[in-house]
């Protein structure tokens, strides 16, 4: 018997099948320094998902069903983020262009939080300021050690400024591969039917030299679709690092990739090969190869428990990427 596969950080899991390696990079410890912010559409579209307020909520039940969407996903959200606090913020509010920014809110309690919807409901869906706020939020952060940012903005309507967001958006891609910014990330979630898919397209469609996509987006039918396809959005679009190289265990490269990491690495390695190293950003990892199974009958780990899902996270369903 040899003794159990060395996994390394930041590897959560590694698979060689005749030297077809599927290495699988654990999210939280690599993305260090991760800032995360939530912003849930406060428009005038949205009233009836938060349900009703004042004298009519004690009439009947009420049904919110954004408040256990926003907790659901505050709570896996913090667990990505560099200290566990999330910028959470009502967009789309007063005249369209304002924020209601519910402040710098706590994972671990996200069962406390209630979210009754905006105080102003907005006349329009004015994007442009969430993206201004996040940048100006980013700023700050990178001071307290923010090394990489992603912001989740959630919309159920067309967005009324699309051409300033592309605007911006390559504004602020320059930032980053000037090294003003760190790298970055806007996950755009549609929610019902009043969504512009097309329009979503062409948004996060861009791809910028030195960065690849900033913007990445789904669309969900309904309210309760919401924090799991957040999940699995975000998953799959966290990428670690600003790019990496895998190099053979006799220094060869064996694949490069430039915009950043996908979160699963499938590569070949050459024959003899024992172990491959992960260059991210100076620094190396370097991971011993498991021996080659083709038959995956012992790969049955019972000491998965540290990295557990969030309680009551529900099943990540496969849908349409971009």
């Amino acid at each position: 018997m040899s003794g159990h596969e060395i996994i390394v950080k930041p590897f959560s899991d590694v698979h060689n099948k005749g030297g077809s390696v599927i290495a699988t990079l654990l999210h939280d410890p690599t993305i260090e320094g991760l800032d995360v912010a939530l912003y849930m559409d406060g428009s005038a579209s949205m009233e009836n998902e938060y349900g009703p307020r004042g004298i009519l909520a004690k009439l009947g039940p009420v049904r919110n069903q954004v408040e256990p969407q926003m907790r659901w996903m505050l709570q896996y959200l913090a667990q990505k983020d560099k200290d566990g606090f999330l910028r959470t913020a009502y967009w789309a509010t007063g005249d369209g262009a304002q924020l209601e920014v519910l402040g710098d809110l706590d994972g671990a309690k996200s069962e406390e939080y209630k979210f009754p919807g905006p105080k102003f409901y907005g006349k329009a869906t004015i994007l442009l300021p969430v993206l201004r706020d996040y940048i100006a939020h980013i700023r700050e952060e990178v001071g307290k050690g923010a090394k990489r940012g992603l912001a989740v903005i959630i919309t159920d309507s067309q967005v009324n400024d699309a051409e300033d967001c592309k605007a911006y958006s390559a504004q602020v891609a320059k930032e980053i591969v000037a090294g003003r910014l760190p790298m970055l990330n806007f996950v755009l979630l549609g929610v019902g039917a009043k969504v512009d898919e097309e329009q979503m397209e062409e948004i996060c469609h861009a791809e910028f030299p030195g960065v690849g996509h900033l913007w990445c987006h789904r669309v969900a039918d309904k309210m309760e679709e919401m924090a799991e396809l957040v999940a699995v959005l975000v998953d799959s679009t966290m990428t670690v690092g600003s790019g990496g190289k895998i190099f053979s265990d006799n220094g060869e490269l064996i694949k490069e990739y430039e915009g950043g990491l996908p979160a699963v690495l499938e590569f070949q390695v050459p024959q003899g090969c024992k172990a491959f190293t992960l260059e991210i950003e100076g620094q190396r990892f370097t991971q011993p190869l498991p021996e080659d199974h083709d038959d995956d009958e012992d790969h049955d780990d019972d000491d998965d428990d540290d990295h557990q899902p969030p309680p009551q996270q529900p099943p990540a369903r496969k849908s349409h990427h971009h």
